[in-house]
């Protein structure tokens, strides 16, 4: 790149106020943060999260199966974690509704500064290191909820960490609705079968949703028991300029997580007394604002004495729930329990 290109590249990064914090869009994208666990084996039947905060697999009628882990990146100066996926089932015959991605999703109200559905929609730059047990190609689809639109790009990946950077268009039909709901879907096509690859390949062209054209040209990532793939420093920002990582700090990131799930460890119960029976009651505050109410779960409890009838989750908010033990008798004393909440896009 020439001197003249590279100070209009810097240029246009001031432009778009890219130097500063808060440019990244994505969140948990150094794979700090993994509240469910740092591993989960036997994945391909269902969909869902399971170790890494804010990334979802989404799975469509495969055999394959595979392992999905936090691991420590030794041999990527400035990073410690990545996600990990590891091919335990192969599944090499691949019917038209197969399909596997890895996802994370953004709100609408967090997404505004990319102006979409107007004439002055911004471009956008998605980057990330990726490496993986041998050279493949896989999809990253950028798909619109909110308008059905999308818009994708191929990216290799070889047995060495490489940062890939792709640049994508600002797309003036269909603005994302300012909520709190899904609108944006980052998916990494990872495996898929007809349906969604028996169409042609354009490369960040914003148009309507083709199932067809989701993932065209892409390797299989159950090919092989030895298919592996690990990915960190994903980043999502505006402008045509990928600029390097933003790095936050695990007390901002993990925050930023339990505003969709949240996971108590422990929480301990207050005495409530009536009609002779011992209820246990405690009144809990979330760490920050949730998404939305959530679904509330008690995982694991525990009595230091006497036993526990039953638990109740209740007066869910945003904000907090109130956790309710009936103790059933008047020498059970401290109640603990283990409780999750869920407010996932």
């Amino acid at each position: 790149m020439t001197k003249a290109a590279e100070l209009a590249k810097m240029g246009e990064v001031l432009t778009n106020s890219q130097i500063g914090g808060r440019r990244n869009i994505v969140i948990n994208g150094a794979m700090q943060v993994a509240q469910r666990g740092t591993s989960s084996t036997g994945l391909g039947a269902s969909s869902g999260y399971f170790t890494l905060d804010r990334f979802q697999t989404t799975f469509g009628s495969t055999a394959g199966r595979l392992t999905m882990s936090q691991v420590a990146v030794t041999d990527l100066p400035g990073f410690a974690n990545a996600l990990k996926l590891d091919c335990t089932t192969a599944d090499t015959s691949i019917a038209a509704g197969e399909n596997f991605r890895l996802q994370t999703l953004l709100e609408g109200q967090d997404l505004q500064q990319l102006k979409k559905g107007t004439s002055s929609a911004e471009k956008f730059t998605v980057s990330f290191y990726v490496k993986g047990n041998a050279s493949a190609t896989y999809m990253l689809e950028l798909f619109d909820g909110d308008n059905s639109r999308h818009n994708t790009q191929q990216f290799a990946v070889t047995s060495s960490w490489n940062r890939i950077s792709l640049t994508f268009a600002g797309d003036t039909t269909g603005a994302f609705d300012d909520d709190n709901a899904v609108s944006l879907y980052l998916n990494f096509w990872l495996h898929a079968g007809s349906t969604y690859t028996g169409g042609t390949y354009t490369a960040n062209t914003w148009a309507s949703n083709t199932n067809a054209n989701r993932a065209v040209g892409i390797s299989s990532f159950f090919d092989s028991t030895d298919r592996t793939l690990e990915i960190t420093g994903l980043q999502m920002e505006v402008g045509s300029q990928a600029t390097p990582f933003e790095h936050r700090s695990f007390g901002e990131e993990i925050v930023l997580c339990q505003r969709y799930y949240y996971k108590e460890a422990q929480t301990r119960s207050l005495f409530i007394y009536q009609e002779g029976n011992v209820f246990h009651q405690n009144n809990h505050f979330f760490p920050t604002r949730m998404r939305t109410n959530p679904t509330c779960a008690i995982a694991t409890t525990y009595a230091n004495a006497g036993s526990i009838s039953s638990t109740l989750v209740a007066n869910i908010s945003t904000q907090g729930c109130i956790v309710s033990f009936d103790a059933g008798a008047v020498n059970a004393r401290l109640q603990y329990a283990n409780f999750t909440a869920d407010a996932e896009l």
